[in-house]
């Protein structure tokens, strides 16, 4: 293999490796997809939701052989404490009916398909194999180092997760920072396609996605929940930084996460078969590094901190792909390996990725706020429990009520600075 010469290695058979690689090879490039996992998604746990329109920006109809789970139909935001929860469900059958808008993915056989999608266009897929180096001549990488093997390419392309030890090899940025990033705990848990309709109140091969916030013991952070078929995924992002100083441990709060009575009464009866974590990138526009390239090397994906996270809205799949295919289309345009990174920068803003995260670019600033985590979702299940009992006693007048709630959860000095931070960040 030392022998051989691409147009492309590529690193990581993740979304954004096998969208570059896929796009490379079918345009007739010679192009390497590697991966250190036996199989591409043999490292990754448990599911998510997957933003179709990617999908199709890389070839029409794709997405209609991809291994999707569930139409999600059903966005709830869910605020618990520790005995309720308020939840918000908004419902839309017809969600993005031409091509519908978000999938409920599992990564595993999601990774393993478009690995094989970009195999059967003729790229050289390798798994089971570990990248340890980069080879740098005359200031440009030209290639790849892996045990004894050396392989080289005009171009090498970093797909290589939020902790990119290539891009930080290359010289693009240092090491991640706690602070920069979320650590994700998930599990999978199986249950019956019919219990899961009932209990999200979906029709077949329709689910749910479901954000929770108030579970996290004050951490910044949340819960998710994604509906498959046969299993539901579950997991808590966190900070790493204040889960540090938490004496808790982290596995504990995930579980009073899962035993919570708004959550146990959605996956009683389930079967755990796979329970995992990994970092993810959190500072959204502003955690993408000033350099993704340098003459002969690209970073795509979560090593190039690509990602959204509102609390609400949480993105990062359809980042990935939308990334690789830009690394892909310049690489395909440059003239020579030097115009390359010129090239990736003019695609990420012409296929809208850079103007996606501008979009949601102060957001990260409002989870400073801690008693978003856990003051106002109790102040919410306060609010509610008030507005709701009825048990024989006098009542208070409505307003006084509800005031005598907010005093209780937060007072009103910080919550009208809380609102005008908000304001300011959205």
């Amino acid at each position: 293999m030392s022998d051989d010469t691409f147009d492309a290695i590529v690193v990581g058979a993740g979304p954004a490796g096998s969208a570059c690689a896929y796009t490379l090879a079918k345009e007739g490039r010679s192009v390497l997809l590697l991966d250190r996992g036996n199989s591409a998604g043999a490292k990754n746990v448990s599911g998510g939701r997957l933003y179709t329109y990617a999908l199709e920006l890389v070839e029409p109809g794709l997405y209609e052989r991809a291994p999707l789970q569930r139409k999600i139909v059903r966005e709830q935001i869910m605020l618990m404490n520790d005995r309720g929860a308020t939840t918000v469900d908004y419902f839309d059958p017809g969600f993005g009916e031409a091509v519908p808008q978000s999938y409920s993915v599992i990564r595993a056989a999601l990774d393993e398909w478009f690995a094989g999608e970009a195999e059967a266009q003729g790229a050289m897929v390798a798994p089971g194999v570990v990248v340890d180096g980069l080879i740098e001549e005359n200031g440009r990488i030209v290639g790849i180092r892996t045990g004894e093997d050396e392989m080289r390419a005009d171009v090498v392309v970093a797909a290589d997760g939020v902790n990119s030890l290539l891009g930080q090899k290359a010289g693009l940025f240092p090491d991640v920072k706690a602070s920069a990033v979320g650590v994700g705990v998930k599990e999978t848990i199986e249950l019956p396609d019919e219990l899961i309709s009932a209990r999200f109140g979906v029709k077949e091969g329709e689910g749910a996605a479901r954000v929770a916030i108030g579970c996290t013991e004050g951490i910044s952070g949340g819960g998710f929940l994604y509906t498959n078929k046969g299993s539901i995924s579950l997991g808590i992002v966190f900070n790493p930084e204040q889960a540090g100083r938490q004496t808790r441990h982290i596995q504990d709060i995930f579980q009073d996460y899962k035993m919570h009575p708004a959550i146990h009464a959605l996956i009683e009866g389930g079967t755990s078969v796979e329970y995992g974590a990994h970092l993810v990138p959190e500072k959204g526009y502003h955690g993408i590094p000033k350099q993704l390239s340098r003459d002969g090397f690209v970073v795509v994906g979560d090593a190039a901190q690509f990602g959204i996270n509102t609390g609400l809205i949480i993105r990062g799949m359809d980042l990935a792909i939308v990334s690789g295919l830009a690394a892909a289309k310049a690489i395909i345009a440059a003239k020579q390996p030097a115009d390359v990174g010129t090239l990736y920068r003019q695609q990420l803003e012409e296929l809208l990725l850079i103007a996606n995260q501008q979009a949601y670019q102060n957001f990260h600033g409002i989870f400073e706020i801690s008693r978003i985590f856990r003051e106002y979702p109790a102040l919410a299940n306060d609010a509610m429990q008030f507005l709701f009992r009825v048990d024989g006693k006098k009542p208070k007048p409505m307003l006084k009520g509800l005031l005598d709630i907010v005093k209780r959860n937060v007072s009103f000095g910080k919550l009208l600075g809380d609102g005008w931070k908000i304001y300011r960040h959205i």
